[in-house]
């Protein structure tokens, strides 16, 4: 569309909207009894008498209730970017999202090369019950064909979930058997996990991966600690880079386990919400334990809740880069169709005071666009491009200079890590060949591979196999020559991330996370500041970023 076009196009509507308006008055003039005689006044709101308008005097016969699904996202636009509709369509995916499950056949997969491949059975589940393997390619559902025909991920999902004790049939073709095989499986409840891996990263220091908040977090949480602590865990790193956030209660009831009682965790307030305070209970059974908080650009919501408690309240050290900014608390409210309005009702303040929800005054568009701004601010990179007012500036327990305005800071920031980037890594990533590989790979080595168990053993058969010269030449037959200064450059990570991808499809993520921590700058930073015995009170803020750089 050309500017001029740009221009002219209102107007023209404009135009069009005010001679139809013109007509139907003429019309209604015309008439003996005007159709529409009262009823602007007879309705509670603007909206509903349009609608009922349109019901009653429009030309043709129109879908309303379209119209209404189409409409009431407009509507919200106009408020904050977190307020939102759920449709009917979209609530049990919503449902199984919070209560962390969903009924299907438990099966991990992934699309390569227009083929469902199996990477991981759930252990229990109905497919393992069956019998479907890792390794599998799924190319039939029922009677729909799946491969070779463009398939995306939500449409093998949506073929393969369904309702429980419901039934469903794939056709799969496996590694050493000439035709396909056929299996029946009765779908089952299948939880989705938001711990993704503890484990002791050395005698003294376990590390806890949490990817989302949801109904069942606090319970995994708490085994994983458990596992830790009895491991001989005194100090845990908690790693929640890239999580979105989710449920608040399972935030709180795992904050509550590091506090001691009374001790403030949030607080909400709104306009029509009174000032609502959350203090720690008497739980603490993690008092003991040294806290070390990794966050990124793309931790939210109860990610940031839980660094800006243990910030504010001097209980540990928050490592790696600006959080998101999301400091707004949603409350889902149900409609009588069984859609859902989630409506933005109050805003979370830190303990020390600060509201954390990045600015949406220039729009929602522009909201969410704002992490590419930062990007291109060089925010990630250097922590000194980030700037804060004073009357942003607050106080922890124990006095550190914290500040409020847009996400958590850290106490340490670690840029995001380019020292591997070149021409020929940026070729492969962009193919997606480390991780095709690794599948290809693992398929191919199987037998010998489900032998081991830890990530050690995989990076020793690998290294013994000389599987990253492997790679280069499967790199060379997907289009991507071998480059010997790019391999000079690159080497290190992609070695490590092919390990990696390979342990993790044999025997899940305690062998991909060892292994990747290598090349994990923020990690590796983590582990040293916890080697330094710091006390978090002492730690004195720069003019630049909260902590020592």
């Amino acid at each position: 569309m050309n500017k001029k076009t740009t221009i002219l196009l209102p107007v023209l509507i404009a135009i069009a909207v005010a001679v139809g308006i013109m007509i139907g008055n003429l019309l209604n003039r015309n008439a003996a009894t005007p159709v529409f005689h009262g009823m602007g006044f007879s309705q509670p709101n603007k909206i509903s008498t349009i609608l009922d308008l349109i019901n009653k005097g429009y030309v043709d016969s129109v879908n309303t209730g379209d119209i209404i699904e189409e409409t009431i996202p407009e509507i919200l636009k106009n408020l904050d970017p977190h307020t939102s509709y759920i449709p009917v369509r979209d609530m049990q995916e919503v449902q199984e999202e919070m209560s962390g499950n969903f009924s299907g056949i438990g099966v991990q997969f992934s699309i390569q090369e227009d083929t469902v491949r199996v990477i991981e059975v759930i252990s229990g589940g109905p497919s393992s019950q069956v019998g479907v393997l890792p390794g599998d390619r799924i190319v039939t559902v029922n009677d729909s064909l799946i491969a070779g025909v463009k398939v995306h991920n939500n449409t093998v999902m949506s073929l393969l979930r369904g309702e429980k004790n419901s039934k469903v049939r794939i056709g799969v073709v496996r590694a050493g058997y000439n035709d396909a095989l056929e299996f029946e499986i009765t779908r089952g409840d299948i939880p989705l996990y938001s711990v993704d891996v503890s484990y002791m990263i050395d005698e003294h220091t376990g590390f806890i991966k949490v990817s989302r908040f949801a109904n069942t977090t606090y319970k995994e949480f708490m085994e994983g600690m458990m596992k830790l602590q009895n491991d001989g865990a005194q100090k845990v790193i908690i790693d929640l880079r890239s999580n979105p956030g989710g449920s608040l209660v399972g935030v709180l009831q795992m904050v509550d386990e590091f506090l001691k009682k009374g001790e403030p965790i949030l607080y909400t307030e709104g306009l029509n919400q009174p000032r609502k305070t959350y203090n720690a209970s008497s739980r603490a059974t993690f008092s003991d334990i040294d806290v070390y908080v990794m966050i990124d650009e793309f931790s939210a919501s109860a990610s940031e809740i839980f660094a800006g408690a243990m910030q504010d309240n001097d209980r540990g050290f928050v490592i790696g880069r600006r959080s998101f900014g999301k400091g707004l608390v949603q409350e889902q409210i149900p409609l009588m169709d069984g859609s859902a309005l989630r409506l933005t009702v109050a805003r979370f303040y830190t303990p020390s005071g600060r509201c954390i929800q990045s600015s949406y005054e220039d729009g929602n568009e522009e909201y969410y666009n704002h992490i590419y701004e930062r990007f291109h601010n060089m925010e990630q990179l250097v922590a000194d491009s980030i700037h804060f007012a004073d009357s942003l500036r607050y106080e922890t327990k124990g006095g550190r200079v914290v500040y409020g305005g847009g996400g958590i800071m850290p106490d340490f920031f670690v840029p995001a890590d380019t020292t591997g980037n070149s021409a020929y890594f940026d070729q492969i990533y962009r193919k997606g060949l480390i991780y095709s590989f690794a599948y290809a790979y693992a398929d191919s080595h199987r037998e010998e591979l489900t032998q081991f168990t830890s990530a050690g053993e995989f990076e020793d058969y690998m290294d013994q196999h000389n599987a990253l010269n492997e790679f280069v030449a499967y790199a060379e037959e997907k289009g991507v020559k071998r480059n010997a200064e790019g391999l000079k450059i690159s080497g290190e990570v992609i070695n490590t991330q092919m390990k990696a991808y390979v342990a993790r499809n044999i025997i899940g993520e305690e062998g991909f996370y060892p292994i990747i921590k290598q090349i994990d700058k923020t990690l590796l930073r983590a582990i040293e500041v916890s080697q330094q015995n710091l006390m978090v009170q002492n730690v004195v803020a720069t003019d630049s970023v909260v902590g020592i750089n």
